[in-house]
């Protein structure tokens, strides 16, 4: 990379979003950073895709600037490596030899944008800024999710089949029957699941059953 692109290797703290660069010509490269620095956005520049892939993305919201026509590996091929490695950066593509066929084909990929250069700066900004807002809410998404998912594994056996039967729709009486406990045992796990849980109500426990995709079901068997 060259040397005047440095003070683009920002270091984004854990709340602070990050714009990365991909771009062989220098110059536009400085002149990204630039703009995304201008509005404070931390910046983090490459020449290559080899160079993204080998390098550690920090994990904060974030989006991809990405030059269509690269050395090496193309930004269309960059895209699908992302994707097979499980990355999931938005990406907004820029060139100047785009066409139609080329413009298809990143979008039903993924990419949330595709501009030609020269890009108005405003557009630019605003193309951005989306990316960066929609990645920000799959983050909290999924780490409200992963959150909801360490609860579910502090319950018992037991008590993971009596919440597969209440967010079935079952009441106490046919929970009991169906495992064979006595009513007001069924009562007291209900009690331990909305505790371990942090479930406010029974719908607040039934959309995290959901959010998990646990079957509503005794052992996995269909109700």
């Amino acid at each position: 990379m060259n040397q005047r692109d440095a003070p683009s290797q920002a270091q984004a703290s854990a709340d602070e979003a990050i714009v990365f660069i991909v771009d062989d010509d220098p110059s536009m490269r400085r002149a990204l950073a630039n703009l995304f620095e201008s509005v404070g956005l931390k910046v983090q520049a490459f020449s290559s895709a080899l160079e993204i892939l080998e390098s550690k993305l920090p994990e904060v919201p974030s989006c991809l600037v990405l030059d269509i026509r690269l050395p090496g590996s193309s930004g269309l091929d960059l895209q699908a490596d992302l994707a097979k490695a499980n990355v999931h950066t938005p990406i907004i593509f820029i060139t100047g030899h785009g066409d139609i066929p080329m413009t298809v084909r990143a979008m039903k990929s993924g990419a949330v944008d595709f501009l030609s250069k020269p890009v108005r700066e405003q557009d630019m900004l605003d193309a951005v800024q989306a990316a960066i807002e929609r990645d920000r809410k799959r983050r909290d998404a999924e780490k409200s999710v992963s959150n909801v998912r360490s609860r579910y594994e502090s319950l018992t056996a037991r008590e993971r089949d009596v919440l597969a039967l209440v967010a079935s729709g079952l009441m106490n009486k046919q929970v009991a029957g169906e495992l064979g406990l006595a009513e007001i045992t069924v009562k007291i796990y209900r009690g331990q699941i909305m505790r371990k849980m942090a479930a406010r109500s029974l719908a607040d426990l039934v959309r995290m059953t959901d959010a998990l995709e646990i079957p509503r079901t005794k052992g996995g068997a269909q109700t």
